[in-house]
C-alpha cells in the first residue's frame, strides 16, 4: 500500500506481523490483539507498532503509548472521522512517535489529518490510483486556516485571527 508523508510519497520502514510474534523485525507493527504479548516478547533494539482500530477508547491504549514507536489508526472508510480524534488525544498525551493513518482517506482530508497530529497517510491501492501524490500535495495547501483551537501552528485557527483583527482595527469616529 502507499505511503505518504507531509513532503509526498514515503518509504515503508515498518514489517507488518499477523500476531504477536515478532522475531527478529526490527520494526514491527502488529495488531491492537496482539499488542501486549508482542510487548512482552519485544528485545531491546527491536521498535514496536501498533494497528489500531479506530474503535478503541484512548484510554485502552494510552498505558501501551510510552513502549510504542509507531500507532497506525485504521480507518474503514474516509467518512468516519473518529481516527481524526484519536490521533490529537494521542499527541496531546504527549506521544512523539509516529502517528499513521490508515485507509480509504481522500485527499481533502490531508491538510486536516496533518494538522490532527498524524505523520504518515498509508492508502489502499485504489484510492492511491483515483487520487495520485501530487493531488495529496495541492490540498494539503488548500487550506491555511482552521475552526479548531489547537490545531495547526499559532494564529491558524480563523477565529482567533478575527478576534485579532477585531481588537487592533480603528475605532470608527461616530
Amino acid at each position: 500500500m502507499p505511503l505518504l508523508d507531509r513532503n509526498g510519497s514515503a518509504e515503508e520502514r515498518w514489517t507488518r506481523s499477523e500476531g504477536a510474534a515478532t522475531g527478529n523485525i526490527p520494526a514491527a507493527l502488529v495488531p491492537w490483539e496482539a499488542l501486549a504479548e508482542a510487548l512482552a516478547a519485544q528485545t531491546p533494539d527491536q521498535r514496536i507498532g501498533v494497528i489500531l482500530p479506530n474503535s478503541v477508547p484512548f484510554a485502552a491504549l494510552a498505558p501501551f503509548l510510552p513502549q510504542l514507536a509507531l500507532v497506525a489508526i485504521a480507518f474503514p472508510a474516509y467518512s468516519d472521522g473518529r481516527g481524526f480524534s484519536l490521533a490529537r488525544q494521542i499527541r496531546r498525551a504527549g506521544f512523539t512517535g509516529e502517528i499513521r493513518a490508515s485507509g480509504p482517506l481522500i485527499a481533502d482530508q490531508f491538510a486536516y489529518a496533518l494538522s490532527c497530529g498524524f505523520d504518515t497517510i498509508e492508502l489502499p491501492e485504489a484510492s492511491a490510483a483515483r487520487q495520485p501524490v501530487p493531488q495529496w500535495l495541492h490540498a494539503r495547501e488548500s487550506f491555511s486556516a482552521t475552526y479548531q483551537r489547537g490545531y495547526g501552528g499559532p494564529g491558524s485557527n480563523i477565529l482567533d485571527q478575527r478576534r485579532v483583527a477585531r481588537a487592533t482595527a480603528p475605532i470608527a469616529a461616530e
